[in-house]
Formats: structure tokens, sequence, C-alpha cells
């Protein structure tokens, strides 16, 4: 069985050698890169599983990148960024991104993150190429596509699919802040609760939601969330 693909975006040599050695020690391929537009053309020659990327580049604004990795590719992605501050972590992750390590790290964290966002993809190829039906939506996995009864097209990000997914395997079951934080991974707190809004929100503007009053995704002030449709698998 072929090994995971990792991407590799950082223009720090150093950084870049020392995540392929501690990945490639762990037992996964890597394919490093130092500027967006090499990055960008690995991608479409050899799609990866998980893209690690740092968002100082010199060629390129990194979150503009991220986000649209989020909408365009299937691969988790990892921001790997000197970046501190809360507010750069919630930006990331309202983008699309599905994690955020800040430099200086350890690198047995990163492998043990990778292998986290490998385990969560990997639950979902258990129906890879599958598709649910619900309300008159089609969710296309595959392609991380929506499509309505007249056969138009709404793109979704790797992350709202996460969203999405727990949603649909769990109609008409609360699931609670808690729960959505052990299923999707990241660290519980502010800046995940922030996201998990901006994600839910950004999905009922795509399923055509009324904001004030949903009809799919309800909220439940203080207990958590709650799908209201009927779902078909398959």
């Amino acid at each position: 069985m072929t090994a995971p693909l990792i991407a590799i975006l950082d223009d720090e040599p150093e950084i870049r050698r020392l995540l392929v050695d501690t990945l490639e020690e762990a037992g996964f391929r890597t394919a490093g890169y130092g500027r967006a537009t090499e990055f960008e053309a690995g991608l479409k020659r050899n799609p990866p599983d998980v893209c690690l990327v740092d968002l100082g580049l010199p060629d390129r604004d990194g979150l503009a990148l991220v986000h649209r990795l989020a909408l365009e590719s299937g691969a988790a992605i990892i921001i790997v960024s000197g970046r501190a501050q809360v507010q750069d972590r919630v930006t990331g992750l309202e983008l699309g991104a599905d994690d955020y390590i800040i430099k200086p790290f350890d690198p047995a964290e990163v492998v043990a993150r990778v292998r986290a966002r490998l385990r969560k993809g990997g639950a979902k190829e258990d129906r890879a190429g599958a598709t649910a039906r619900f309300a008159g939506w089609t969710a296309h996995f595959d392609r991380y596509v929506l499509e309505d009864a007249t056969g138009r097209q709404v793109p979704f990000s790797h992350a709202e699919g996460e969203v999405l997914r727990l949603f649909l395997d769990s109609p008409k079951r609360l699931i609670s802040r808690a729960q959505m934080q052990e299923a999707l991974g990241g660290a519980a707190g502010d800046s995940f609760d922030r996201a998990m809004d901006v994600r839910i929100s950004r999905l009922r503007t795509k399923l055509g939601e009324d904001p004030k009053n949903p009809r799919l995704i309800k909220t439940i002030y203080g207990a958590g969330y709650i799908f209201l449709g009927d779902v078909a698998w398959g």
C-alpha cells in the first residue's frame, strides 16, 4: 500500500529539511517546495494527502493560498507558521485550514497532527465516492460539491465538508461542541468555537438557509447543533 504523500511549503530550507526528514522517518512520502508557484505545479502533477503550508511566503499571500486550497483541493491543510496570535489562528481556520501549528514546533507533534488528519480522512474513505442526499440536495464528498435539484453545483471546502459529514452521519441527534471538537480535532477554546461558527454559517449560506430561522442546521443554544433533514447515503 502506498504511503500517504505530504506536501510541504516553506521558504526556509532548514525547516523544510527538518519536516521532510521527520515525516519520511515516520513512514510518509514527502514533496518539499520553497515557493507557492512550485508547490501549486507539484499539486497538479501529484496530489498530496496532506499539505503543510507556511504563511510567510515570498511569492504569494499565504492565507489566500490556504483559502484556494480549501476550495479546490481534497487534501487536508495544516498551517505551520510563526504567527502565534489568536486572530491569525482563527483566520486560518476560518479560511479552510484543518489545523494550525505554531513555530517553533516539536517535530513529533507535526507527525502526530498529520496522522490525526489522515485518520479522520481514512474514516471518510470508507465511503469513498459516496454521495448523501437530503432536502433536495446531493453532497458529493469525492468532489467537494453540493448539487441542488436543478443540477446547480456549489463547491465546499475540505473543512466545511468535515462539518457537513458530521451532521449527515448523525441526523436528528444533538451534537455538542465537545463532540464536534473530539470528532474534528483541534484545541478546544474560543478559536475552535469561532471557526466552527464560521463553517456552519457558510454551510447554511450554501444550502440557502434563512440565517434567522434555518430549517436544516439548528442551533440549540447552550447545547450544540442538530441536523433536521432525512439523509440517504449511496
